[in-house]
């Protein structure tokens, strides 16, 4: 954490670093919906996590985003087409379920996807799947199918937890005019 996120944490009455977690495909959102909920909650004064902002060189990025994950008082995850094609993302959606049960706050959010989609698992994450399959399979090797089984199960079974959770769905959202 930089030195200037580590005071105002340490300032700060709240145990906790950040107020708000960004989970999201980069490649999807990044320079788009997320750059603007980002500058948005800072300019209201939240303090955010994005991507690795407040990791420092030569840090265990795994470790390091549990930590920031539990110091966090809420996760968004927005949920996009390519989402679950990042086992990154995938890892971790499964840290924040964990925190959940702790009273951390989840907020799913739909962009460009539809909330049965990812219930469901088809279109996109359905190929999503079939390729993180594939390639653990040929890295772990046929001795390691259930882990293989195990860790994929984990993944489906946290995109499927999340999705009866209360969010936004972006598709449903219309912008009128005021006249």
């Amino acid at each position: 954490m930089s030195a200037t996120k580590s005071q105002e944490a340490s300032s700060s009455a709240s145990p906790c670093s950040y107020h708000v977690f960004l989970s999201f495909r980069g490649d999807d959102t990044r320079k788009t919906f997320i750059d603007h909920l980002y500058t948005a909650m800072d300019q209201a004064g939240f303090r955010t996590f994005r991507d690795n902002d407040g990791i420092e060189k030569g840090e265990d990025i795994k470790s390091e985003l549990k930590k920031v994950i539990r110091e966090s008082r809420i996760s968004i995850i927005v949920f996009s087409k390519n989402y679950a094609s990042s086992t990154w993302c995938l890892e971790e959606l499964v840290m924040i379920l964990k925190c959940r049960t702790l009273g951390h706050v989840v907020l799913p959010v739909f962009y460009d996807v539809d909330p049965s989609e990812v219930r469901k698992q088809i279109g996109s994450l359905e190929e999503a799947f079939t390729r993180h399959e594939e390639k653990l399979r040929s890295e772990m090797g046929e001795l390691a199918k259930e882990k293989l089984k195990d860790k994929v199960g984990t993944w489906r079974a946290a995109l499927r937890e999340v999705v009866d959770l209360a969010g936004m769905n972006l598709w449903s959202v219309v912008f009128v005019p005021k006249i």
